[in-house]
């Protein structure tokens, strides 16, 4: 998902995107929404929450942070 969508769905949410970083904009929305704020914590790319609206974004973000 692009950021300028996130930013929308952020705004909605009741959250200020203001300069966030992408994860940090997410996680944010997570608990706004009273979810845990897990993105990009995939580990090995297992995750139980199979119906988040973040999955994908969040497998490559988290392999991206392992790999770094």
């Amino acid at each position: 998902m692009n950021l300028t969508k996130i930013r929308s769905l952020a705004r909605d949410a009741g959250v200020k995107p203001g300069k966030m970083r992408k994860a940090d904009l997410i996680r944010s929305i997570q608990r706004s929404e009273g979810y845990f704020d897990c993105f990009a914590s995939a580990i090995d790319g297992e995750c139980d929450q199979r119906a988040c609206v973040w999955r994908e974004d969040c497998f490559v973000e988290a392999k991206k942070a392992r790999a770094a």
